[in-house]
């Protein structure tokens, strides 16, 4: 009788069958298992993680057809003690926004202290940046402006400190990971993710982006003796998805608004 291979390696070759399953047309089941190789060979605390938690992770990013942990930024697993958790990433949320088949153009940029920048909210909300030609000095702002297909639009401003605090507050990841290595990212997902809350998006990109910083244990019928299971590091449980919730939310059915 063939002995089941129980390392980690071993239950993602056993798993090959699911992945290709829930992966969307846009990756192929090879490149994908081949990332996620090349995850656990650069990351070695990866290999500490329980397999419920790495492989639950690994399906998020899979179902959500995202490249994990590669130069492009869509998607992180990162070791968190002993569980892995799924962390999107910046260009993650842009494919994702994109993919709604909703949004027209979807935009995030850094402000640094040289560059003409003013915005006024209220009745007839306002945004103008413009970049200075040189010597643009350090970051202080992010912001983000969104537009619908339809003609919808609306944008956020956050300051770096709102991010920082932001960061501090709600990842418990912050000090391992894209925070740490790709802070201008992370914090451009951060006021894209609050800019998007006013967006009229689909249910399923909300549910998408939903699973950002959580913990999934995800193995199947013939691997697990515990039932699946699906909860948050750092946030906060709400009434329609107490599983999945990350930062917030966005309302699935929101209206459309012009700020």
């Amino acid at each position: 009788m063939q002995q089941k291979d129980t390392s980690l390696k071993g239950l993602i070759k056993a798993m090959e069958p699911e992945i290709k399953k829930a992966l969307p047309s846009v990756i192929t089941p090879e490149r994908f298992t081949r990332m996620v190789f090349t995850a656990l060979s650069s990351t070695p605390k990866l290999q500490q993680c329980t397999p419920q938690s790495f492989l639950g992770a690994m399906m998020q990013a899979a179902q959500l057809g995202l490249e994990p942990n590669t130069p492009v930024g869509q998607a992180y697993l990162i070791p968190y003690g002993n569980v892995c958790q799924f962390q999107l990433g910046y260009k993650g949320l842009l494919d994702l926004a994109y993919r709604s088949g909703e949004i027209k153009d979807i935009q995030a940029h850094e402000v640094h202290e040289n560059d003409e920048f003013e915005y006024e909210l209220g009745l007839e909300p306002k945004l103008k940046h413009i970049p200075a030609m040189s010597n643009r000095g350090p970051v202080t702002m992010y912001y983000a402006v969104w537009h619908t297909k339809t003609g919808g639009y609306g944008f956020e401003v956050m300051s770096k400190e709102d991010v920082l605090g932001f960061a501090q507050k709600k990842s418990k990841s912050y000090r391992n990971g894209p925070w740490q290595t790709d802070f201008d990212e992370m914090a451009k997902k951060t006021v894209l993710k609050k800019a998007l809350k006013y967006a009229p998006i689909a249910t399923d990109f909300v549910k998408a982006v939903a699973t950002d910083e959580t913990i999934k244990s995800h193995l199947s019928d013939s691997m697990q003796d515990e039932p699946d299971e699906t909860y948050t590091i750092d946030a906060e449980p709400q009434p329609e998805s107490p599983q999945l919730e990350p930062d917030a939310p966005f309302p699935a059915d929101a209206p459309d608004q012009k700020k």
